[in-house]
């Protein structure tokens, strides 16, 4: 680990306190590395860098606007390579929530979430996104089923891994 100092008037010392304590971090250290890989993140994402990422898409609508979640699951399923779950739930007798998990591309993902919270009816649509990089890996793992016990079928899959 690399350690470096910086300086702080005492007002912006005072205030950073405060939000360490009110974030429930245990020291200075550990709120700077949180604030860089933000900082990070969007410096990665406002420059397009961010090739792969995994998302957070949420947005609250009003299930009584005419063909609204229609259009929005057959957005989903358009966009399926770049889906991995949705979790809906129903907040009163008109409006719901839902929460898209996402992988792929980052310019791709963007453009999906711009879409979808484009429609009519969307409101409070927020996408959060985590740059990673894709390892292909080839390796093998015990499985069960027809194969004999000791038996180890190779293939091959990816891992995501969030950049730091």
């Amino acid at each position: 680990m690399e350690r470096f100092t910086i300086s702080l008037d005492a007002d912006l010392a005072l205030e950073f306190d405060k939000l360490i304590r009110a974030r429930g971090y245990s020291n200075r250290s550990e709120a700077v590395r949180d604030m860089l890989r933000s900082q990070l993140e969007s410096f990665r994402s406002e420059r397009d860098r961010t090739r792969h990422c995994v998302a957070n898409l949420s947005y609250v609508y009003n299930h009584h606007e005419r063909e609204l979640a229609e259009r929005l699951t057959q957005l989903q399923h358009d966009h399926h390579n770049l889906s991995v779950s949705t979790m809906h739930a129903h907040l009163d007798h008109e409006h719901c929530i839902e929460s898209l998990i996402l992988r792929g591309p980052a310019a791709e993902v963007r453009s999906f979430a711009a879409a979808l919270t484009a429609q009519r009816g969307v409101r409070h649509g927020q996408l959060n996104m985590v740059s990673v990089e894709i390892e292909s890996d080839r390796h093998a793992h015990p499985h069960g089923g027809r194969q004999a016990p000791n038996e180890r079928q190779v293939h091959r899959h990816e891992h995501i891994k969030p950049k730091n």
